[in-house]
């Protein structure tokens, strides 16, 4: 009884110290800028909210976490990113003090240690020990920062351990497609009455064609809708009552065709396939056909979507005249988008065999290439940021993910619910490689936020429900 009374007491002094640091902050800041110490005290009230109804926060944090993405100037994603990381460990810090439980699992410390493991790069940057100098420490940091929240919203997660549902709370994130499929619904029929970081053309180089809901770009804002979707299918599995997901899946798949993505195509067709082969039946192939054969319809009925269907035709993929020279050549003139990328990944190769042990540093690509532009292509990315060594860890962090999925479907058998969630998951985590061979997918933060979040989930100890069967025939 001492021991849990003085760990209350050290975990009061902590919380009193943060406001006190706080209160110091607004008052030296309020000479500065006005808008400052009104910050401070939305950070007070926000930390209290967090530590007296936790459940609450990170179920707000999940839902409006979609909303804020393309807000960059005050730049939100970026505060929020921070924010979560701060309060996160503020939180386990208090547990710890309270001599209280702080649930983790194995995949969350190989996680912690990876992300350990690429701040490496960051570190011999500014030592001179990458392809960079000191000059892009700045971009290397802010990379290292975002793969840091990945995994303190893991962390966070997994608090939430025995305190709600799984179900509920999976269902709870399909809150955070309001705002984002409304401001897409927008752009597609009245795209005047969006503010600008709302319209569709907002940011360098986006066509006013294509929607990005409330996601910064539109490819985000494909992955985004391709993993709800997964969900989507994951509880027509399993509920009793699914036309209303069937309805949810074919709005979903509206969208997704809005945003007119060529690689999504390539993602949903690889889900498809790996969802519907452990439970092959005709049911299930006819559904996944149909729901393809709807997209690939709803793609190709778009001018945008025939001419870049059209466009494969003119690469060395699918013509045996072109090869990857004359494809290079074609790209500065033919505004073909995939001649465009093999001669950006061939600049980018050419970089690397310069220094190909350790690469540039994170968040380099940019500062490599002639035009400014990423890699479009995340393998090539890896290898140049990491060089051999970043790239077999980039490997190994996606193959460590499958072997926890594999390693969750054994443990979840006797759970319907959860084991179809795994069988969704591991549908998704190897669709995502196939799109990152012509994509940027790891800088879509929106994916992985949610992403993490639900593996976090899959992880927890689910109970089965006591008035259906759980139970999952061999």
């Amino acid at each position: 009884m001492w021991n849990y009374q003085r760990s209350i007491k050290l975990s009061e002094l902590a919380i009193w110290l943060v406001v006190l640091l706080i209160g110091v902050f607004a008052g030296f800041s309020a000479s500065a800028s006005p808008v400052l110490p009104g910050l401070a005290v939305v950070s007070l009230i926000v930390l209290a909210l967090f530590f007296r109804n936790l459940e609450q926060a990170v179920l707000s944090a999940l839902i409006i976490r979609s909303t804020i993405d393309s807000i960059t100037s005050p730049p939100l994603p970026s505060a929020f990113a921070i924010g979560i990381d701060i309060l996160t460990l503020l939180y386990i810090l208090v547990l710890l003090f309270q001599k209280r439980t702080v649930h983790t699992d194995w995949f969350w410390w190989f996680f912690a240690g990876w992300v350990a493991f690429q701040g490496m790069w960051v570190i011999l940057l500014p030592l001179g020990g990458l392809g960079l100098d000191a000059s892009n420490l700045a971009n290397s940091a802010r990379e290292w920062v975002r793969l840091f929240s990945w995994l303190m919203i893991y962390l966070l997660i997994m608090q939430l351990k025995e305190r709600i549902h799984p179900e509920t709370l999976i269902t709870l994130l399909f809150l955070s497609l309001a705002i984002p499929l409304i401001v897409a619904f927008l752009q597609m029929y009245l795209p005047g009455v969006l503010p600008y970081y709302f319209s569709p053309s907002a940011g360098e180089g986006l066509e006013e064609s294509r929607i990005r809901g409330t996601i910064g770009h539109p490819n985000g804002f494909a992955t985004f809708l391709f993993l709800f979707i997964g969900l989507t299918t994951w509880k027509i599995t399993y509920v009793k009552q699914r036309w209303p997901w069937l309805l949810l899946l074919v709005v979903l798949s509206f969208f997704y065709v809005g945003t007119k993505a060529l690689f999504s195509l390539m993602m949903l067709g690889v889900f498809l396939i790996i969802l519907i082969a452990p439970r092959l039946s005709f049911l299930n192939l006819i559904g996944a056909i149909l729901l393809f054969t709807l997209v690939i319809f709803l793609f190709g009925s778009t001018p945008f979507g025939q001419e870049r269907l059209n466009s494969i035709s003119q690469t060395p993929l699918l013509n045996p005249n072109i090869d990857i020279w004359r494809a290079i050549l074609l790209s500065y003139s033919d505004s073909n988008s995939f001649n465009w990328r093999i001669a950006q990944w061939y600049e980018l190769i050419t970089a690397w065999q310069q220094y190909p042990i350790l690469g540039y540093g994170l968040g380099a690509t940019k500062s490599i290439t002639s035009n400014g532009l990423d890699a479009h292509n995340d393998y090539v990315r890896a290898l140049v940021e990491g060089g051999i060594i970043g790239f077999c860890s980039f490997l190994t962090f996606f193959g460590v993910q499958i072997a926890r999925i594999f390693q969750l479907i054994r443990r979840s058998r006797l759970n319907k619910a959860r084991n179809r969630l795994c069988f969704t998951l591991l549908a998704v985590i190897i669709s995502i490689p196939v799109g990152m061979i012509t994509e940027n997918i790891w800088s879509h933060t929106m994916l992985f936020f949610y992403w993490f979040s639900l593996l976090a989930i899959a992880g927890w100890d689910w109970q089965p429900k006591p008035d259906s069967d759980q139970a999952i025939s061999p």
